[in-house]
């Protein structure tokens, strides 16, 4: 039996990032936000979508990259969390990207591992890298990307960005 998965790839920074098109829940054109006190830079602020609100995370500065001013190519993916048993909350943040690419299907036996790279960069996110024609496409893990542990651990990332 084929296991294969879609993913809806997105452009980082020049480079083409795919997260499991189940967890997306839509996808908007950059709008404002609310902004929160005391956050950190990569998250943006708030939303109220439908009257849920929704933490927006710039996902440039989430990985340390330099933030790109927003222009209409900007984009907010909003991400919801699948259901697990042991929570009745669903997690749902959206992500900033600079575009989004397109739908992608791979089959699970052709994800790589991503390899290791030391302690400089944050693997948690990494699910693994796929090929299409030439291009190497970096899959997102959904699930840590929704864990609200990781995605407000500032701690950490301070820590690691200075070793």
């Amino acid at each position: 039996m084929e296991q294969e998965q879609e993913y809806l790839t997105f452009m980082l920074n020049g480079e083409e990032y795919g997260v499991d098109i189940l967890c997306v829940q839509e996808i908007r054109v950059w709008s404002s936000v609310t902004e929160l006190p005391n956050k950190p830079d990569y998250i943006k602020g708030v939303i109220n979508l439908r009257g849920i609100i929704v933490p927006i995370i710039d996902l440039r500065q989430r990985f340390g990259q330099q933030p790109l001013a927003y222009n209409e190519q900007t984009v907010t993916i909003i991400l919801r969390k699948k259901n697990n048993q042991k929570s009745d909350k669903t997690m749902v943040v959206g992500i900033v990207v600079d575009a989004v690419s397109e739908v992608y299907k791979f089959d699970k036996k052709s994800i790589r591992t991503p390899p290791t790279f030391g302690n400089k960069i944050d693997r948690c996110f990494l699910q693994g890298l796929a090929s299409i024609d030439d291009k190497l496409i970096i899959l997102l893990d959904s699930n840590s990307l929704l864990d609200q542990d990781e995605l407000y651990d500032v701690e950490s990332r301070v820590k690691s960005s200075q070793q």
